[in-house]
């Protein structure tokens, strides 16, 4: 079933490389990567598919680990990365560039939505260990959603009052992977291995925080030093996947509850599974964009939220997949 999975990561890249407004075969694709093709083909495909194949690469695998980290961490099989607030911090951020700053290319609109997501992750900690007691999974839950609601509300008021910052952020408000240069890729990927790198590390231990804090504690699990780890993680992972790609949902939801329901619920192999199938939804979800409606395209955002749902209608009815 690994060996599978890794197939399909590998056959969905291709087909990412081969299939859009212009179809190239196959072999055209590998000639181009080889650097034999002919100038149009190896335009296409170095300078145009292959940074697009990329950052679904990395935005897959960012949201897919950040997902699996949220319901390990929360005990909740509907976290997702979004829950902390990390995507209305990302959007307000992009927002107030856009319409104070008048940011209108990606390269700079990530650096806002990353430092709008850091904010926003830090305020989400501090307010759920406010008060008596640590900042357990349910007040950091509360906090998120809460905190995200309000940053949601007035990021359509400043959208809905400057036509002109509605008009720049409805493609990345959407999600899509169009767009992207090396540059971008270069300036967010380091932040997304960190993150990765990172959840490799807790893994181990959210097996036991899995089991209820007590219980981590008696096996001898720094349950302070993993809750701190996790929310570091998600806002690396989350922050710098909404940056790069916009705020793409459900595919942080979903991937590890199809991972739990193939391979078990140990949290090693969740976070592992996780990295590589989710990046095969995301750029199975864009390449389904390109050719649904061509020459136009759907963003990758609408299709993933259009996808996802009745798949996890049809996974949450699998007890082994909806238990954690």
């Amino acid at each position: 079933m690994a060996l599978a999975v890794v197939g399909a990561l590998v056959l969905v890249a291709l087909l990412s490389l081969a299939i859009g407004a212009n179809p190239l075969p196959l072999e055209t694709v590998i000639a181009a990567l080889r650097g034999t093709a002919s100038p149009d083909a190896a335009f296409v495909v170095l300078d145009l598919r292959v940074p697009r194949t990329i950052v679904g690469l990395l935005a897959g695998a960012a949201l897919g680990v950040a997902g699996a980290l949220m319901q390990a961490f929360t005990r909740n099989p509907l976290a997702d990365p979004g829950i902390l607030g990390v995507n209305a911090g990302a959007a307000l951020a992009v927002a107030l560039g856009m319409s104070v700053f008048g940011i209108r290319a990606v390269s700079g609109a990530v650096w806002f939505a990353f430092a709008g997501a850091l904010v926003v992750t830090v305020a989400v900690y501090l307010i759920g260990s406010g008060g008596r007691g640590a900042a357990g999974p349910i007040r950091l839950t509360l906090a998120g959603v809460a905190l995200g609601a309000v940053l949601s509300g007035i990021t359509t008021g400043i959208v809905l009052s400057d036509p002109d910052a509605f008009d720049a952020m409805r493609s990345w408000n959407a999600g899509s992977l169009l767009g992207r240069d090396a540059d971008v890729i270069a300036a967010v990927a380091p932040f997304i291995a960190a993150g990765l790198v990172l959840a490799a590390i807790l893994a181990r231990g959210l097996n036991a925080v899995a089991l209820g804090d007590d219980v981590a504690r008696a096996q001898g699990a720094n349950v302070r030093g993993i809750r701190i780890g996790v929310v570091a993680a998600v806002t690396l992972l989350a922050g710098a996947a909404t940056a790069l790609a916009g705020p793409i949902s459900f595919v942080g939801l979903m991937v590890p509850h199809i991972v739990r329901w193939l391979f078990g619920n140990d949290q090693r192999v969740i976070v592992l599974g996780s990295a590589v199938l989710a990046p095969v939804i995301v750029l199975t979800a864009d390449v389904i964009g390109r050719v649904l409606i061509a020459p136009a395209e759907v963003p990758v955002g609408i299709v993933t939220a259009f996808v996802g749902a009745p798949i996890l209608i049809a996974l949450a009815r699998r007890r082994r997949a909806s238990a954690l």
